[in-house]
């Protein structure tokens, strides 16, 4: 199969690696494989693993008309099968450059927290937790277009115990003596940035008494109420408590720098690769320790949950591992091999390819639906965007959209009753 692979963006963020990462897998397979997109930090890492980069306008509107004639032109002169949009944008076009080219196929992976309902009902889509994709099958009842579950995949030989700290250690004069609970996140509001400021206060208090160092690798829009915060922090401590490294390219030696790893999503699955004990962080209050007992909640949800004690829990669950080394070890070695098990890229990558082949069999005779949704999507599409332009004039609004949707609906059920909803996302 000739694939074309299109990430919602290209700077560091949890979709677009697993974008990547998958089309490099997809192509060990023996499938021509390229990815487009526009300037950005990951295109190296397109290019360091062998894959073609097909370049994007960076001002280009999300999604246009001309992005479409631009993909369609690709999947006629490459003679491409597969369109696959990472998140709705890509999604959408994905839809209408197939649309237009028979025997092309369009995937699209939503790792956001909600699916948006002007999705083509049609086409066919890749979720990352069993919950999301049930919830997508009950609100969309009779779907034509199939629901598909890729858990996160990892590359667990290129993220793994042992991989090298000391030029890191050296970069950020991180001497040794304080333990590392260490996170890699964007700097954002949507679902990051309750939690982060949450760490940063509890590891500031238990500095005094415990040799707690939390290390914060990322950045992003709100990365200057990070380091205000953190001042604060340190102030407290008397010491450098809390470390801001920014964005770093490859954050792997981050990752193996950690103690305890502090996280959510796919960032939450890579620190399991390098054997970390995991805390899972959420919103309104969610922190939970990665424990055989706690497992299935997460297999289930995804690394990710809603309602919870807040700093108390977190200050909870520092003690007693800042306090146990057997235990850390015990959990570290426990989360590589749950990782391992289950969420290998070369397992993920086969599950991928047979669902391009169920699109491209579907693509072959696309029926009455595909031609309603072409028709209706579009108009849904600009209601969404007016919509959104609107509340725009009134303030300001998330930069990821659906993250945001899925949060102030999770919110609500979690003040209900506290169910936990599913992983990180993307813009």
């Amino acid at each position: 199969m000739r694939i074309l692979v299109y990430p919602h963006a290209m700077e560091i963020g949890g979709s677009q690696l697993n974008a990547i990462e998958l089309a490099g897998a997809v192509r060990d397979l023996g499938h021509e494989v390229a990815v487009a997109g526009e300037p950005g930090p990951l295109v190296e890492r397109v290019l360091d693993a062998g894959i073609e980069h097909v370049p994007l306008d960076p001002g280009r509107r999300r999604p246009s008309p001309g992005t479409v004639r631009l993909l369609r032109g690709l999947a006629e002169e490459r003679r491409i099968d597969v369109v696959h949009g990472y998140e709705w944008p890509p999604g959408v076009e994905a839809f209408y450059t197939a649309r237009s080219r028979p025997g092309v196929a369009a995937v699209c992976t939503v790792m956001s927290m909600a699916v948006a309902p002007f999705l083509p009902p049609s086409l066919p889509l890749v979720v990352g937790t069993e919950q999301i994709r049930q919830d997508v099958l009950d609100r969309r009842g009779g779907r034509p277009g199939a629901v598909h579950l890729i858990e996160p995949p990892v590359d667990v030989r290129a993220n793994a115990p042992g991989h090298p700290t000391r030029a890191f250690r050296a970069e950020f004069g991180l001497e040794p003596g304080p333990l590392d609970v260490v996170v890699v996140c964007r700097l954002v509001a949507e679902l990051k940035l309750e939690g982060l400021l949450t760490a940063v206060d509890v590891v500031g208090r238990l500095a005094a008494e415990l040799p707690l160092r939390l290390i914060v690798v990322g950045d992003g829009p709100c990365r200057d109420q990070v380091e205000s915060r953190a001042a604060v922090a340190n102030a407290l401590a008397g010491r450098r408590a809390v470390v801001l490294t920014g964005q770093l390219d490859d954050p792997r030696p981050a990752y193996a720098a950690a103690s305890i790893a502090l996280g959510m999503g796919g960032s939450a699955l890579r620190a399991l690769a390098f054997g970390s004990p995991l805390i899972v962080q959420g919103e309104h209050g969610f922190f939970e320790p990665l424990t055989p007992g706690s497992s299935a909640m997460f297999l289930e949800q995804g690394w990710y949950g809603i309602g919870g004690r807040g700093a108390d829990r977190l200050e909870e669950i520092l003690r007693d591992l800042a306090g146990d080394e057997a235990r850390r070890e015990e959990l570290g070695d426990y989360g590589r091999r749950l990782v391992t098990d289950r969420f290998s890229l070369e397992g993920a990558a086969r599950t991928q390819e047979g669902i391009y082949r169920d699109a491209l069999a579907a693509a072959a005779s696309p029926g009455l639906a595909g031609r309603w949704d072409a028709a209706s999507t579009a108009g849904r599409v600009a209601a969404y965007k007016v919509a959104r332009k609107a509340a725009r004039m009134l303030g300001p609004v998330a930069r990821d959209d659906f993250n945001a949707v899925a949060r102030k609906r999770a919110g609500k059920a979690g003040k209900a009753g506290g169910k936990a909803a599913a992983r990180e996302g993307a813009r």
